[in-house]
């Protein structure tokens, strides 16, 4: 008889890439590959890659534990995930990451852009409408992790640094500000203002490439001199900074090694976050058996070309490993850096009892981390904190003479979209964001189904279901 050219692995759900109907999926194993098989009764059979390393996707599945939810649900179960997002009570995970766009407009016209924002784009939140949605936050998290303001571009509200105030009042532990930088290089005085709030408060800096061409394809523009002037501030007045590096393949993948060394050499920067695209909003379209970027081929890119982690240092991330990945370091003030994940037994990770991205509120691990990380200080040696310590990483208590200067991670942040949208992970995703309403959505869905007019399409997707 004969062979299938694959093998089965498992059984899950996704959707049509073409109508977003639930359709039936197999993943299975093919030429050290893993791909996901459906196909819909209407628009036929697809074939999604979904990892270019079975070995790592089969590594995933030990770094899960129970999740942990919010503190309430927003929405019933009625027509079954991933259409009843709000959070219903059928999700497994709170929010990690918590997003609050408050504005669509935006001063750049990204050809990548999931929310379609613009210039031409001029709606923004009132300051009534923006408190409720963080007061959503609050309800769902009682001590919300991370909240990040984002747009469009937040920057060009009329009442930015209201937004800020009101959030710094509510107890939220991080917050950040997702950003393209063109305002903070412009405007310094902007950028020492911004300065006042630390500490607990980070910002999400589009860095994409040093190079004209990706930039241009990616962002619309060339924004290498806006990139440096932004540094140049962030590193002045000492604002935390993440560099985010939205991914294409072959166009900046390339360039990570470069990105993370850089990234190690700047005062400001704490980590850099690569980010794969996401098939939504202005994105072009393309075979998903093929030109997908996953995380496990971005995670052995970092390992290539960084020269700083291996394979030991990057990680799945406990609450989301099918999406997340991590590693971090400590630099060591001449440019370079010491990598600490590899140091630490995985087994820690998934014993804590808090099931999260970040590991403020679990002594165990904080006291198992910190007698790994004491470096033969004397017992008279004072921990410190690291509160800030935030992207998927564990907060660890270290000797006074190490604060979070010296912290640098990286992080794989991948979000599905109709080709490789997965039922059962999705289930796990810990990245919300905050629908207008009030309602808290993983962004992998909101993306797909709630942003702007897609929500009524859905709604005649669903009464076509009943």
């Amino acid at each position: 008889m004969p062979n299938r050219p694959y093998l089965y692995h498992e059984l899950t759900a996704s959707v049509c890439s073409k109508c977003l109907r639930k359709a039936e999926a197999k993943i299975v194993f093919e030429d050290n590959k893993v791909y996901m098989l459906k196909r819909c009764m209407q628009h036929g059979p697809e074939k999604v890659l979904i990892s270019d390393d079975v070995a790592y996707y089969k590594r995933c599945r030990d770094f899960t534990k129970p999740g942990d939810v919010p503190l309430r649900w927003n929405t019933p179960i009625r027509y079954g995930c991933p259409y009843d997002c709000g959070l219903c009570p059928d999700h497994e995970q709170h929010s990690c990451l918590t997003l609050i766009e408050v504005t669509d407009r935006c001063n750049l016209q990204c050809p990548i852009c999931y929310a379609d924002s613009s210039p031409k784009r001029e709606s923004y939140r009132s300051l009534e409408q923006i408190e409720r949605m963080l007061d959503a936050v609050v309800a769902n998290e009682g001590e919300p992790d991370i909240v990040q303001i984002s747009g469009g571009e937040p920057t060009l509200h009329p009442h930015f640094f209201e937004i800020l105030d009101m959030a710094k009042s509510r107890p939220i532990k991080h917050l950040m500000v997702n950003t393209n930088g063109i305002r903070l290089a412009s405007d310094r005085e902007f950028a020492k203002r911004l300065a006042d709030y630390m500490p607990g408060f980070e910002l999400y800096l589009q860095f994409d490439s040093f190079e004209r061409d990706a930039l241009l394809e990616l962002r619309g523009a060339d924004l290498r001199d806006v990139r440096k002037k932004a540094i140049e501030h962030a590193n002045e007045f000492g604002i935390s900074t993440t560099l985010v590096v939205t991914l294409k393949k072959g166009l900046n993948d390339r360039e990570i090694g470069d990105i993370i060394q850089y990234g190690v050499k700047q005062k400001a920067v704490r980590g850099v976050t690569f980010q794969p695209i996401q098939a939504a909003g202005r994105t072009e379209q393309y075979d998903p058996s093929r030109d997908r970027l996953t995380v496990s081929e971005v995670r052995r890119m970092i390992i290539e070309q960084s020269g700083l982690f291996q394979e030991e240092d990057v990680i799945p991330v406990p609450c989301h490993p099918d999406c997340l990945a991590m590693g971090y370091a400590l630099k060591t003030g001449d440019g370079r850096a010491v990598p600490l994940t590899g140091l630490i037994d995985p087994q820690i990770l998934l014993e804590g009892g808090q099931n999260t991205i970040v590991y403020e509120q679990d002594e165990a691990l904080r006291s198992k981390l910190f007698e790994l990380f004491s470096l033969n200080q004397t017992p008279n040696s004072s921990p410190l904190k690291l509160k800030e310590l935030l992207c998927c990483l564990p907060l660890v208590p270290v000797p006074d003479a190490i604060g979070y200067e010296q912290v640098f991670r990286i992080v794989i942040m991948q979000f599905m979209d109709a080709y490789n949208l997965d039922v059962r992970s999705v289930k796990k995703s810990c990245v919300h964001i905050v629908h207008p309403d009030g309602r808290i959505i993983p962004f992998d869905t909101y993306n797909l189904f709630y942003r702007d007019g897609l929500e009524e399409q859905l709604r005649q997707l669903q009464q076509e279901r009943l």
